[in-house]
């Protein structure tokens, strides 16, 4: 990455904080950014690195899903997509003092690869919530590498996320993404830390791989083969509530 690739990924940045900020502040859509944020005042839950990414990403799916004129940066076509790219890995560094701008912006860069990769498999729409499968992959591939994580590493962040999530459906675009968001984010961040503890899901458990690529294929199988009647149904659902 030259110095015009990481000053766009920082524009990113600098436009997904901003509605995140925006969630926090005005507690817009079905606030659950804020609503973990008090969670925390309260002193019911802790801050730790998994609730930051949680309390971000969220936060700013709130506010777009709300409609907020607010820019966000997309990923793989999806703003957010591009919120649970980039928000967890920013605020993963909040607890990773020796990390510098580059190194982030650089572990940003490659959860986009990460999350485009796999959308070229599930594909653009599908019965698959691409937040929580691709883009919380990419996320957990980049905090894996912001970490100092090895190749390996990195393949093991991906392995578990897909082994966690991969069953999360998408019903479409609302308020109550930002639940899923939120999964995700925190899972991206689990993910990362198992697999530099030595965690990693093996290739014996369900449609989890020998490969990081391998799982990600099929997990475009489930999605563009095996999930064809489950999005017919959810469709039907959510046209039948219409006329009731």
């Amino acid at each position: 990455m030259d110095d015009d690739d990481l000053q766009f990924v920082m524009r990113g940045v600098e436009f997904n904080v901003k509605l995140a900020e925006h969630g926090m502040i005005f507690h817009d859509g079905l606030g659950v950014g804020s609503t973990l944020e008090r969670l925390v005042r309260e002193g019911l839950t802790g801050r730790d690195m998994v609730m930051e990414a949680r309390i971000l990403t969220s936060a700013a799916s709130d506010a777009r899903m709300a409609g907020v004129k607010l820019p966000a940066m997309s990923s793989a076509g999806s703003g957010n997509h591009g919120l649970t790219a980039v928000l967890p890995i920013w605020a993963a560094r909040t607890h990773l003092h020796h990390v510098t701008d580059k190194h982030v912006l650089k572990a940003i860069g490659l959860s986009h690869v990460v999350t485009a990769y796999i959308k070229a498999h599930t594909g653009r729409l599908s019965a698959v919530c691409g937040c929580s499968i691709a883009a919380g992959a990419g996320a957990a591939a980049g905090i894996a590498y912001l970490m100092g994580g090895s190749l390996a590493h990195i393949a093991g962040a991906i392995k578990n996320l897909i082994g966690d999530l991969a069953g999360v459906i998408c019903d479409g675009a609302k308020a109550s993404c930002s639940l899923k968001l939120a999964t995700a984010a925190g899972t991206a961040v689990q993910s990362a830390l198992f697999s530099l503890h030595g965690l990693t899901v093996g290739e014996r458990d369900g449609i989890v791989a020998v490969t990081p690529e391998q799982t990600m294929r099929n997990m475009g199988q489930i999605s563009t083969k095996g999930m064809i009647e489950t999005d017919h149904t959810i469709l039907q659902i959510m046209i039948d509530k219409q006329f009731r």
